[in-house]
């Protein structure tokens, strides 16, 4: 496994324009996103939302650097990383933001979680595993309150 850091001679200069121009339309995009989102909340069209406008950059810098088989658990303003990474379109994080019930159109939870809770999917349709090792992966994070149900549950149950 070759751990040498990469220069910046390893891309070419149209390459790497490319690449900081895409990373801006999806930072544009994230942000007004988040702008029109916050505004549907606001104005009572959506019942919940918090946004990532102003977390663009350190997104993009981690979705630079995630590879197939990363995991990791975001809690909320994580649009512009998933946006980056293709796990996102805009119509789907106001379908989320909807809590559309069709999960082909919201295809995080069908809209049975709060927005901004992004994740990838570890099963296939038929119920059968992913291999997990190449697709990115996203698992919803919860609240603290949220993570003691079940440990209540079980604690019941014992």
């Amino acid at each position: 496994m070759d751990i040498s850091p990469k220069t910046s001679n390893d891309i070419s200069f149209d390459d790497f324009k490319a690449q900081i121009l895409h990373d801006y339309e999806i930072a544009v995009v994230s942000r007004i996103c988040s702008l029109m989102g916050r505004k549907e909340v606001l104005t009572g069209k959506a019942k919940f939302g918090i946004f990532g406008d102003g977390k663009e950059l350190p997104q993009l810098a981690m979705a630079r650097s995630f590879r197939k088989g990363d995991f990791r658990s975001g809690y909320y303003r994580d649009q512009t990383f998933m946006m980056s990474l293709g796990l996102l379109s805009p119509k789907e994080f106001f379908h989320g933001l909807y809590a559309t019930t069709d999960l082909e159109k919201e295809p995080m939870s069908a809209g049975r979680q709060m927005g901004g809770h992004f994740v990838t999917h570890s099963l296939n349709d038929d119920g059968t595993w992913k291999d997990l090792t190449q697709q990115e992966n996203s698992s919803a994070d919860i609240s603290c309150t949220a993570g003691q149900m079940p440990r209540l549950l079980g604690l019941a149950q014992a």
